[in-house]
């Protein structure tokens, strides 16, 4: 049976883990532990506080906090009261969320009281008084500390949060998610129950997740990686789940060997991070077994120390965007590395993936071109913009995503590169993800990040912000000089510019927007 049928909703997945995990660890935070027994009965305490609240059908809350026991029991709170949840960047400043928060429509406003040095709601009032939000708040506590909004509920009898969770079905409205707004305002993302659970359960029966298993979850819980991929997808199967609020690759070796963590999803920069810790080798990481790395530079040496020295047996790679509930296409169990490192693996199931030039007819295997989606996993919409969803949801139901790539003779989509990163060297396209690939063969580079810049005469040349090696001797003309032997010579960079680190965001995505304020055209 499909995970939509058998599960219905999000909450109902916890009342079902209860019963069939009952006094197994289902939540590990701090010194926070607790069963998925407790857990359904935080769950359960969560929905009566949220329809005490007002919080009803349909009615959007925002969400905004760390990694944290809190934030799924907000979360699943909120949706148990029939509510939509809107997950919001915690990296955000305060008109950000403001913009957010009145798009939405959001009536009430969950948040950290203070985090990374923001206070959110104390900044929303100061920029945004009058947002409608603001007035149902609620505070997520610090932790070990209670939690007054629970108590809400109390004189509120179980069976009212059991039968408003039982009115819930597959194609009830989850969440609205609004992507990150790097190229423009935000726009949020409509996705639903069945959704998820469809997407997320095949997933996580795909990479064997087991009731043996724990996952330290480093992905942000405002982005699917973090909360579908993440705490969503080892509620099914009974893994423990231990948030991570801010990731540092010291601490995360720390409770690897702690927890024995055997599950660990993240971008690149994750496992990188913990390859080239001084301190490694002195924790324990045999427990590792399962990951999969996003993103579309995943060099196969990397891919190959996760493995040899990281311990995990199966590393996985996988396609997906918001729109898609962030997941289109993944490598499976078995693939080799090279496959999994070059490519983001077929279709899930019952999900139609179609690659088209710019008139909208298919190509040819092996052609570039736009990457077309349709399937269950589509979104319904973004809220409230009918003009862009019709502009990104075509008549046949196929979701244009603005990526470039193509299928292999294996079926396997390859990425090429986002549409819109797209630069043209004298007449010739060149995309940035194909060029940081080939970059990344070089053994003095560890990262880098492609941007087209001005060129008088070509029209636009590549710039490579380049992160060395760790103790990597390599100057600028040296990356030109091996780039000019092992590409096209439109694709090789004009300017390389060495880095301690790539400017990312919260969800560990590259902000080419910061990497270009930074260049100045004739610096070298």
């Amino acid at each position: 049976m499909r995970h939509d049928q058998e599960f219905q909703s999000i909450p109902n997945v916890v009342r079902v883990a209860a019963r069939r995990f009952a006094d197994a660890p289902a939540l590990v935070d701090g010194e926070l532990r607790l069963s998925f027994r407790e857990l359904a009965a935080l769950m359960v305490r969560s929905v009566k506080a949220a329809l005490a609240l007002g919080i009803g059908p349909g009615d959007r809350v925002g969400l905004c906090g760390p990694n944290s026991a809190e934030w799924i029991v907000a979360a699943l709170g909120i949706q148990g009261a029939g509510g939509v949840v809107v997950p919001l960047n915690t990296r955000f400043k305060a008109r950000e969320l403001s913009y957010i928060l009145r798009k939405s429509g959001a009536r009430a406003l969950f948040a950290a009281g203070s985090f990374l040095g923001t206070d959110y709601l104390a900044e929303l009032r100061r920029a945004d008084p009058e947002l409608p939000a603001l007035r149902t708040t609620v505070s997520l506590p610090e932790p070990g500390r209670p939690w007054d909004f629970l108590s809400l509920g109390d004189e509120l009898p179980p069976s009212a949060a059991h039968e408003s969770i039982d009115r819930l079905t597959p194609d009830h409205i989850s969440d609205v998610m609004f992507t990150s707004g790097t190229t423009g305002h935000p726009k949020g993302v409509i996705l639903t129950h069945g959704q998820s659970l469809r997407a997320y359960g095949w997933m996580s029966t795909e990479y064997t997740f087991d009731a043996s298993d724990s996952f330290l979850v480093i992905p942000p819980f405002f982005h699917c990686f973090g909360y579908k991929a993440g705490w969503l997808a080892s509620f099914l199967h009974g893994v423990t789940v231990i948030p991570m609020a801010v990731f540092d690759a010291g601490r995360a070796l720390e409770i690897i060997a702690r927890e024995r963590v055997s599950i660990l999803l993240g971008p690149p920069t994750i496992f990188h991070d913990l390859l080239n810790h001084p301190g490694r080798q002195a924790y324990d990481l045999s427990s590792l077994r399962v990951s999969m790395t996003g993103g579309t530079t995943i060099p196969e040496s990397l891919i190959h120390a996760m493995k040899k020295d990281l311990s995990f047996d199966i590393v996985l790679s996988a396609y997906g965007l918001t729109e898609s509930t962030a997941l289109v296409t993944t490598t499976r169990v078995g693939d080799t590395e090279a496959a999994v490192a070059r490519t983001t693996g077929r279709p899930i199931p019952d999900v139609e993936v179609r690659i088209a030039d710019d008139s909208g007819r298919e190509v040819s295997p092996g052609q570039d071109g736009e990457i077309l989606v349709r399937g269950y996993n589509v979104t319904r919409g973004y809220w409230d913009d009918p003009e862009a969803t019709a502009g990104t949801i075509d008549a046949d139901g196929r979701l244009h995503t603005g990526d470039i790539g193509h299928l292999d003779a294996d079926g396997n989509l390859v990425i090429v590169d986002r549409k819109k990163e797209m630069f043209i060297v004298g007449g010739f396209n060149a995309y940035p993800a194909e060029i940081e690939k080939l970059l990344l063969g070089h053994e003095s580079v560890a990262q880098v990040a492609v941007i087209g810049v001005p060129d008088a005469r070509l029209g636009e040349v590549g710039c490579a912000f380049v992160v060395p090696g760790p103790g990597a001797d390599v100057a600028e003309g040296d990356v030109i000089a091996w780039a000019r032997e092992h590409m096209a010579n439109f694709k090789v960079p004009r300017y390389v510019r060495f880095v301690a680190e790539l400017p990312r965001n919260a969800s560990q995505k590259v902000l080419k927007h910061e990497l270009r304020a930074r260049f100045a055209p004739g610096a070298r």
